[in-house]
């Protein structure tokens, strides 16, 4: 029996640990960190449950073929709730519009805050769905093992085809008028860690999996999906090592043969890095190993944005939130340039997440609310008081009506600096490289 260590017990490591087992491997996974699903990591404070992250899921079905392709029946460990109105968009005048996959709805909704986007809504829906299904059959299932995957005819054409030179916001412009609706549909650039200035607009598939598939959550919340994972993986008999971190990759012949950590060492067959790239990569293998890495072009890469996060649990339940929602600045485009230059926003975007209105059970005793704010990758210039910025944030948030600190009874705040020290990513950045540029992209 070939033995394959995964190193980080993410969503990625979980899943590949599931398929390989059931494949007759024995597979054991180190995590640094003392619970297994990576940056979803669950946060427990008095009786309010939070999601650190991801707060939105998309396309179900993949994380229940997990378990389906080892013969396990997903439902014996988690559950989806669907929720058809999904998230509110609030624009700096407090003008608001709801996202929701019901065609009607939505077209009531353009027809009286844009009628150009009313006209045009179900040409969008159906040139994303075409994104999204070039997408899928010809860049998900590849791998790119070897130069000659990218000479494929049938990957020219999909690549021509999925507009890779047109960016996001023009992209939206074809479809939307009104500035709020733009702002809402080009945040699924976030999603990617990038701007919707300068990444392409083969990204507005997002808007596809959002507004025609459905926008999920877990009961229970969604970090219980990397607990089912886990458990799934232990039931197939995989070992996992917690508080384990790897230090070391030991390579024979341009082969992993050896993975050390502080205490133990594991002879295998193979190895899978599930973490960041630009910070595993060359933490645990030699340059001399990496030619296609060099420590040169990890230095001049480009990270995807981070984040400033808050977890406040409330006292009582506030009026007017769903379960997702988000308040823009007035000026979006300026606030990508500010972040893209490394500095902080004045006017930020937050977005907010109270799953506690889906599932009460989450936070019995008041709101569990997830507040985002995008940040700037780390540099050693941009650090600044979490503090003070929280206030900054709240003070927004008064403005429109949520008087949080008046029902406070947690908190926690994470920044891009433990960020960066708890899921090792380079510069605190959430999604790795950007995808502002078409190379990093593709």
């Amino acid at each position: 029996m070939k033995t394959i260590a995964i190193i980080g017990a993410g969503l990625g490591g979980l899943s590949a640990s599931i398929k390989l087992a059931s494949k007759g491997y024995d597979v054991h996974v180190f995590e640094k960190n003392t619970y297994t699903g990576g940056k979803m990591m669950p946060v427990k404070l008095g009786t309010h449950h939070f999601d650190f992250g991801p707060n939105t899921m998309t396309m179900p079905e993949v994380f229940d073929s997990i378990f389906e392709e080892a013969d396990l029946n997903p439902r014996n460990y988690y559950s989806w709730i669907k929720l058809d109105h999904h998230t509110k968009n609030v624009d700096h005048d407090g003008q608001s519009f709801m996202m929701s996959t019901d065609d009607a709805y939505m077209k009531t909704q353009l027809h009286k805050l844009d009628p150009f986007a009313a006209e045009n809504y179900h040409a969008y829906l159906k040139e994303i769905e075409r994104l999204f299904y070039l997408s899928k059959n010809s860049f998900f299932p590849r791998m790119f093992t070897k130069w000659q995957d990218y000479l494929s005819p049938c990957l020219f054409n999909a690549v021509v085809q999925v507009r890779p030179l047109e960016k996001m916001n023009h992209f939206h412009e074809r479809y939307f008028k009104h500035p709020l609706l733009l702002k809402a549909f080009n945040r699924y650039s976030t999603y990617i860690g990038s701007s919707p200035y300068q990444a392409p607009a083969t990204f507005a598939m997002i808007g596809y999996l959002e507004m025609v598939q459905g926008v999920y959550y877990v009961k229970g919340g969604n970090t219980k999906l990397a607990k089912s994972l886990e458990m799934a993986a232990k039931d197939l008999g995989v070992t996992f090592h917690l508080n384990s971190q790897v230090t070391n990759i030991h390579i024979e012949n341009k082969k992993a043969r050896r993975i050390d950590t502080a205490t133990a060492s594991l002879q295998i067959d193979y190895v899978i890095i599930n973490g960041d790239l630009l910070h595993a990569y060359p933490n645990l293998v030699d340059e001399k190993n990496r030619p296609s890495m060099p420590n040169k072009k990890i230095e001049r890469s480009s990270p995807s944005i981070s984040a400033f996060v808050i977890m406040a649990g409330l006292s009582t339940k506030l009026k007017n939130l769903e379960h997702h929602q988000v308040y823009f600045s007035k000026n979006y485009a300026q606030e990508f340039e500010t972040l893209f230059n490394g500095q902080w926003p004045d006017d930020p975007t937050i977005y907010i997440s109270n799953s506690s209105v889906t599932d009460p059970y989450v936070s019995p005793d008041g709101d569990n609310l997830f507040i985002l704010v995008n940040a700037p990758p780390l540099t050693d210039e941009n650090r600044i008081s979490l503090e003070d910025y929280k206030e900054k944030v709240y003070d927004k948030l008064e403005k429109h009506g949520l008087s949080i600190q008046e029902h406070l009874v947690v908190e926690k705040i994470i920044g891009p600096e433990e960020i960066q020290e708890r899921f090792h990513a380079f510069r605190g950045a959430l999604y790795g490289i950007s995808s502002n540029s078409l190379k990093n992209s593709f």
